[in-house]
């Protein structure tokens, strides 16, 4: 195998830069990476080398780095040198050591490419990396889009050793006697990639020898067949959601309706963070009753009535907007509201949004804010008073438009469900002199 005219054709039939394109080449120091880069320059590529020192094995980071710095003075290209705190960054954003190497690799990379105007940055993940990762999604259960494994091109990223194996990699370094380091972590099994490569993938060989070969060929299928798939799914998906505002609405007649609908329904929801695991609990709402709902680290799903409704996890808040008088108008979360007084009118608007108030019976401050358990009010026409949470429940609100609901208050008294219902203690009677008209205007 010619790998350098084989790793020059994969860029070209995966379009993944021109020579001339300024690349960022990610060295750890370890074989892959360091091939990669003699390959870069005896192509003529322009690049310059990126090493992150992530501190987690003492000397041995140490002399990674030094290494780095050498290969780099050897292949008279710029490099570029970051040590991390790993450690304390996983500690403080609660992931994995994996996890925060990966986030601090990526947004120094990500900020590098800004200031250094370069177009590409340059991994060396090779074929059995993309084995791996498609195993691991595949036992993960991230369905058919993990099985493609790592694409060659990701926006910026691009991954020219693909097309090639380890052992490939490897002996290309042996006969061109390149010198690179071992990291000693890539024999331990405390890491899920490390199971797969010391003891899943060669138990497997024992009993089909050709398994690589096998899985490449799979991941070649599965990108394929991912991309019918893809195409499949999005139609069907443009044809079943409704976008109202912030939310999305999933009719459930019309969804049990479709061919695999447990397939789109997961299509759906892992957009907003729900995982394969959370399938079933998604699943259970198409027969469950009004108000149940679950959630991901972002988003909703809710039961209401026909509809599945995916909304933003709402952040419970104690925002209380005061008003000292009625000259100007007030911007708040749900809305705007504006207030005009004039003389009491002939006819009284039945329009809920923009309403008429005894503005006598007002008293400053007013309050602008959500309700809360234990609120009432004297809905407009009764006498008796009624919780302000049964009303909402006779008046079928969702769980959703319940959170979202906001009151004006006077002297800890409601004067009106804003958008809905006013106090029958402020409405306009004969003897009014005057209104105040309140005009709601939700927000989009």
């Amino acid at each position: 195998m010619n790998l350098l005219y084989d790793v020059t054709e994969y860029i070209k039939s995966e379009n993944l830069c021109s020579p001339s394109d300024q690349l960022l080449l990610a060295v750890s120091g370890g074989v892959d990476s360091v091939v990669l880069g003699h390959l870069c320059k005896e192509a003529g590529y322009n690049f310059s080398i990126a090493h992150c020192n992530f501190g987690l094995r003492g000397e041995e980071s140490e002399g990674d780095e030094l290494f780095v710095r050498a290969l780099a003075a050897r292949l008279n290209v710029a490099v570029y040198v970051r040590k991390f705190d790993t450690l304390e960054y996983a500690e403080a954003q609660n992931v994995s050591i994996q996890v925060a190497a990966r986030e601090l690799r990526y947004e120094w990379f990500g900020n590098l490419c800004n200031s250094k105007g370069i177009k590409y940055i340059m991994t060396a993940h090779h074929r059995d990396d993309n084995i791996e990762t498609m195993l691991m999604n595949f036992f993960k259960g991230t369905g058919i889009r993990g099985l493609k494994g790592i694409l060659p091109k990701n926006g910026i990223i691009i991954r020219p050793l693909l097309v090639v194996s380890k052992e490939i990699i490897r002996a290309y370094a042996i006969e061109h006697n390149i010198n690179f380091r071992e990291d000693s972590s890539n024999s331990s099994d405390k890491y899920t990639r490390n199971y797969f490569r010391n003891e899943l993938i060669p138990g497997l060989e024992k009993v089909f020898p050709q398994v690589k070969e096998n899985l490449y060929e799979n991941l070649i299928r599965f990108r394929e067949i991912y991309q019918v798939y893809k195409a499949s799914t999005d139609m069907t998906k443009r044809s079943l959601l409704e976008n109202k505002g912030d939310e999305v609405h999933i009719p459930v007649l019309k969804l049990l309706k479709i061919k695999g609908y447990r397939t789109i329904l997961f299509e759906i929801i892992k957009d907003f963070n729900f995982v394969a695991a959370q399938l079933n609990g998604a699943f259970s709402l198409l027969d469950a009753e009004t108000g149940k709902f679950i959630t991901s680290s972002t988003h909703r799903i809710l039961r209401n009535r026909k509809w599945l409704i995916i909304s933003n996890l709402v952040v419970t808040d104690n925002q209380i907007f005061v008003l000292n008088d009625f000259k100007t108008g007030l911007d708040f979360p749900a809305g705007k509201l504006s207030f005009n007084l004039k003389e009491r009118p002939d006819n009284i608007s039945p329009d809920p949004l923009k309403i008429q108030l005894d503005p006598s019976i007002i008293k400053f401050p007013v309050l602008i804010r959500k309700w809360k358990q234990g609120d009432y009010f004297y809905p407009l026409g009764m006498a008796k008073k009624k919780k302000l949470s049964r009303f909402l429940i006779d008046q079928k609100r969702s769980l959703i438009e319940k959170e979202n609901t906001w009151i004006l208050e006077s002297e800890k008294r409601i004067i009106w469900i804003i958008g809905q219902r006013i106090d029958n203690r402020f409405k306009i009677t004969d003897d009014s002199r005057e209104a105040l008209t309140v005009q709601f205007l939700p927000a989009k």
